[in-house]
């Protein structure tokens, strides 16, 4: 068994960050726009991204465009850690030179590590969404917005969407990273492209639209269930299905694409550069 390599953990948390701050307003309208429609968000606020950009940054200020930059920068710091470091480190287990890797194998590697990182940094999501959707009507520190959830809602709040977003996380995870390394993998063998930023930048514009495609609906009713609060009754969602049943039955079948411009848009520049970065990380003589 190889040693383990701790440096895909620590590079890819490290770009995971910078893509992260990059792309975040991007992240927040795509936010507003999936919880419109929602029974307590009725009022049709924005009629697209850069109607949502501007409306946000007139009305509430460009600081707004940030809100919950913290905990999403934390959740970056350990998912991004976690799911490239797991990533790479399973892949090693199964094959020794990269020339060998299957699509079947990193897909499986791909899963599993998003399944795992997304889970463990699953409190970091909620807030980050709740202080999205609900802008300055979350008041304080993100510590302080961390212990009104477990108060009000205990333990089950923090974790609260956790199975769709690990369903999310498998999905984009296992789609984005294998099409990344299998594009960069023929791109390089054909002869067309050498490991240069070029190659880079294609391959990861590309795993970008394929995992914007896969994780849309999935994305929709995790932000829903994760912007529901739960203090008396029951859930408005009782599961993924469930939620994309009540969407498609409610609003129709293009309400699971809600926010896919944004989710595109961010996605596709949130992968370009976080693999540059990475990349250029890996470079590094250390």
């Amino acid at each position: 068994m190889p040693a383990l390599n701790w440096k895909p953990f620590i590079y890819g948390g490290m770009a995971s960050i910078v893509a992260e701050f990059g792309t975040f307003p991007l992240d927040l309208t795509k936010t507003r726009l999936q919880v419109q429609g929602q029974s307590h968000c009725m009022e049709v606020r924005y009629r697209g991204m850069f109607h949502a950009l501007l409306r946000i940054g007139r009305e509430e200020g460009i600081k707004a465009l940030y809100s919950g930059i913290s905990p999403a920068l934390l959740r970056q710091a350990s998912y991004g850690t976690i799911k490239i470091g797991t990533y790479n480190t399973l892949k090693k287990l199964f094959v020794s030179r990269p020339e060998d890797e299957t699509m079947v194998i990193n897909v499986f590697c791909g899963v599993v590590s998003g399944v795992l990182s997304s889970s463990l940094a699953n409190p970091t999501d909620v807030l980050k969404i709740r202080m999205q959707a609900q802008g300055s009507l979350m008041q304080g520190s993100m510590m302080a917005n961390f212990m009104n959830i477990y108060q009000t809602e205990g333990t089950r709040g923090l974790w609260r969407g956790v199975i769709p977003t690990a369903q999310r996380a498998a999905i984009v995870v296992g789609v984005e990273l294998p099409v990344y390394d299998i594009t960069k993998k023929h791109l390089i063998g054909s002869g067309l492209m050498g490991d240069t930023i070029l190659t880079h930048f294609v391959s990861s514009f590309a795993c970008g639209l394929a995992g914007a495609l896969a994780s849309n609906p999935v994305d929709v009713v995790r932000t829903r269930m994760m912007n529901q609060r739960v203090l008396a009754g029951s859930p408005l969602y009782r599961g993924t299905l469930d939620g994309v049943m009540q969407t498609w039955r409610g609003e129709g079948f293009f309400a699971l694409y809600k926010g896919f411009w944004p989710n595109w848009l961010r996605l596709g520049p949130w992968n370009i550069i976080f693999f540059i970065t990475f990349e250029q990380l890996k470079k590094l003589p250390l």
